[in-house]
């Protein structure tokens, strides 16, 4: 029996959708992926969890997210997964005036917010140098996750309401039929569904583009170093610096802190020839520029590291939504390097789209597809300089980590 809705991707995105569809009775749902559940880019994210963001909808589907992670036993039946150690933003002074804006805006949806001066923040975290700071935004909730293990409890919990399963079925075509998308193209044969979502990640790009349907997304590469040091003299929260242009998180109990920088200049053609292993010159540079901001880390011994691919594109905020003059398919793509901590609401989202009935849910019209071709790209009112768009062919973004 052909699936009502069919996903193309099991990472946290793919996995949500699929989870909530499923919980909303849409029908027979069935997810293909090209591996392994969660062991593409989601099992290589630093899953930070913070709800500051410079535009509401952003801010609302982080507040709905933690929501559902706080109720992860409930939610999926396994084991919470979001470790607080709190999360600080750090901007450069001539910034402040928006992170006042944003805090405000944030604290008016009911997120968990709180302005600190530099002698607040080198209290909560005296790791951190702080001279050259004058306001930072303080999230004691916030902290992380792990991609790979949220995109395994959501298929689980799926499949256990009914949704099937295919592993290492790679799709290599969108199947289409004039201006309806009617399935895909496996080494299995055509996998024909009523709705196909495409949450494949950076994988989605050449399957749009071999089914003639163009979309503004480049893939670009971030590094993410493993430090390991004795217990506490790493990082004791989680931060995401604009100054420096670098994030980092604690890992391993207290033994070992994650440190990524922001995405190297040029584009990535190809996802697979991209080892997942990092350069060490070029993890040294991440450490050594982190360490402006947590001078310890040049003490701490670089274990390895990661590379990370992005799917950017040139407002930085995900493709939700169906393509105008195109029937049968669903984009959740896109994400910019953001996707973890929204993917449980991202998923309730595209699933009450594809029902047609919001129910509470955040409205995602903002995302859609099309609103660059109509001249709308997401502007937040506040942006911070490490977010602002590049809205030209040949663009150029940032990780909002």
């Amino acid at each position: 029996m052909n699936p009502d809705v069919l996903v193309v991707g099991a990472g946290v995105i793919g996995s949500s959708v699929a989870f909530h569809a499923a919980d909303r009775a849409l029908g027979a749902v069935e997810v293909v992926d090209r591996n392994a559940v969660g062991s593409g880019m989601s099992c290589r994210s630093s899953a930070l969890v913070r709800t500051h963001y410079a535009f509401p909808p952003e801010v609302e589907l982080a507040l709905r997210s933690r929501r559902m992670f706080d109720a992860w036993p409930d939610l999926v039946g396994r084991p919470s997964v979001v470790r607080e150690t709190g999360w600080v933003k750090i901007v450069p002074p001539r910034e402040a005036p928006h992170l006042r804006a944003n805090v405000q805006i944030q604290k008016a949806l009911g997120a968990q917010v709180e302005l600190v001066t530099a002698e607040e923040l080198a209290a909560i975290a005296p790791e951190l140098w702080t001279e050259d700071i004058e306001l930072a935004a303080w999230e004691e909730r916030g902290g992380y996750g792990d991609g790979a293990a949220v995109a395994g409890d959501l298929l689980a919990a799926a499949r256990d309401r009914g949704v099937t399963y295919r592993a290492k079925t790679p799709v290599s075509s969108l199947v289409r039929r004039g201006d309806r998308i009617t399935g895909v193209e496996t080494a299995d044969g055509v996998l024909s569904a009523g709705i196909v979502v495409l949450a494949a990640g950076v994988w989605a790009p050449p399957l749009l583009e071999r089914a003639g349907i163009e979309v503004p997304i480049e893939l670009e590469s971030s590094r993410v170093a493993v430090l390991r040091h004795r217990q506490g003299e790493g990082a004791s929260v989680a931060c995401t610096d604009v100054i420096t242009d670098v994030y980092f998180r604690p890992e391993g109990g207290g033994y070992g802190t994650l440190v990524g920088g922001h995405h190297d200049s040029g584009t990535v053609d190809d996802p697979d020839h991209v080892p997942a292993s990092a350069d060490p010159e070029r993890l040294v540079h991440v450490v050594e520029t982190a360490s402006r901001r947590a001078p310890r880390f040049l003490d701490a011994g670089i274990a390895g590291g990661t590379t990370g691919v992005y799917d950017m594109t040139p407002d930085s905020r995900p493709l939700l939504g169906a393509l105008p003059g195109l029937d049968g398919l669903v984009l959740a793509v896109g994400f910019s390097g953001t996707g973890f901590k929204i993917s449980p609401a991202v998923g309730e989202a595209v699933a009450a789209l594809i029902e047609g009935h919001r129910n509470g849910t955040v409205d995602i019209t903002p995302f859609r597809p099309s609103r660059f071709q109509e001249g709308f790209p997401i502007r937040p009112e506040f942006p911070y300089s490490s977010e602002e768009p590049v809205l030209s062919a040949g663009f150029a973004a940032h990780e909002k980590a």
